[in-house]
């Protein structure tokens, strides 16, 4: 049996409507003095004014900040510094998709911390503990409510960083299927694509054990189940059961580890751009049949034929199929293979992953 750590630093509250009983929450992990993180969406979608009013109506001071975009990047982690640093807050709450927690950990990470999210890069960097922090996920892929990382760019280079520390898992995460339940479409199939391939990747990492395994299966369980009927709108309970998937795929990424597929999927990101759930879609299916001499069968326990069936989701949500129809050119495979080999996930995929290996995966994908 492969060894295992088992931390529970999360509670959770899976509720629909939760998002009106935010403020209840936050005095009992005696919140007084808040940061809320949420992007430009939120504040569109009215979510903020929701969360901003029953926090008040707790009693707890609130201030919102919205100051970053998709992929927050270490210019927006210093933004959120500076404008947090003068409100003496006592803690966070991150609200929105993935972009919205990965930046609410950065900003604790700073406020508490000082230096550079770059002094962060890896586990266990922190001196200090960091704030207790509330997350509300509204879209259903990233799992970052689950996790002790924090995925912020390098504003310069555009490289992703995994920033952990034990500290920066949520107290809570508060899971409202209503709001997951009001992604548009294109969202959902592109974060619905993501918690797909966390529970995939993480079925098979050389760190996959017991724990993970559990969050692993069941996560790939319900997405399977529910991802096409999700897309079809089929209402608050099934968007609820991939809300649960996307957790508990995060929860098996913070007990494992990813793979192959997310090493080649953040250069994609890094050089053209290209939406994360978007790029994995093009790749999993490739990845999935290269690995499958290395796993031992264990792709067949969640599937029989894993990799046509990740193919049938990709195609339902109308998912890129190929690189080349992404806009990806030919010669740049080269570049972004040398970038794939040097991204830390890579080195927990279960066949040897390196540059060549990368190549020959981009290749398959063009």
């Amino acid at each position: 049996m492969t060894p295992f750590t088992s931390h529970a630093r999360t509670s959770v509250v899976c509720e629909s409507g939760a998002l009106g009983r935010l403020g209840e929450f936050a005095r009992g992990h005696n919140f007084a003095r808040t940061l809320l993180v949420a992007d430009e969406g939120m504040v569109k979608a009215g979510f903020v004014a929701r969360a901003v009013r029953s926090l008040e109506e707790a009693g707890v001071h609130v201030t919102p900040w919205h100051g970053f975009g998709e992929n927050p990047d270490t210019d927006a982690a210093e933004a959120g510094r500076a404008f947090a640093a003068p409100l003496r807050v006592d803690s966070i709450i991150g609200l929105g998709g993935g972009s919205s927690l990965d930046a609410a950990k950065a900003v604790n990470f700073l406020v508490t911390n000082g230096a550079a999210m770059h002094d962060y890069w890896g586990y266990g960097k922190a001196r200090r503990p960091l704030l207790p922090m509330i997350a509300v996920p509204t879209t259903t892929g990233t799992g970052s409510e689950a996790q002790s990382y924090a995925v912020i760019s390098d504003a310069r280079t555009h490289r992703k960083m995994a920033c952990g520390d034990p500290s920066a898992a949520a107290k809570l995460a508060l899971l409202d299927p209503e709001l997951a339940m009001m992604q548009p479409r294109r969202v959902l199939a592109a974060s619905g694509f993501d918690a797909l391939a966390h529970a995939v990747e993480t079925w098979v990492s050389t760190r996959a054990n017991a724990m993970s395994d559990c969050f692993a299966r069941e996560a790939w369980r319900l997405i399977h189940e529910n991802f096409e009927r999700a897309l079809n709108g089929a209402g608050v309970e099934i968007a609820g059961r991939m809300q649960v998937a996307s957790y508990l795929a995060g929860a098996a990424i913070e007990h494992s580890m990813l793979g192959a597929a997310h090493a080649c999927a953040n250069p994609l990101t890094q050089r053209y751009g290209t939406t994360h759930g978007h790029a994995l879609a093009m790749l999993l299916p490739h990845v999935v049949r290269w690995n499958t001499p290395a796993v031992q069968g264990r792709y067949s326990d969640l599937h029989p034929e894993l990799a046509l069936r990740i193919e049938e989701m990709r195609d339902a949500a109308a998912l890129p199929r190929s690189l080349s129809a992404a806009g990806v050119e030919m010669d740049s495979l080269a570049e972004l293979s040398e970038r794939a080999a040097e991204q830390w996930t890579g080195t927990f995929n279960p066949r040897k992953f390196d540059a060549a290996a990368a190549q020959e995966l981009y290749l398959c994908a063009f």
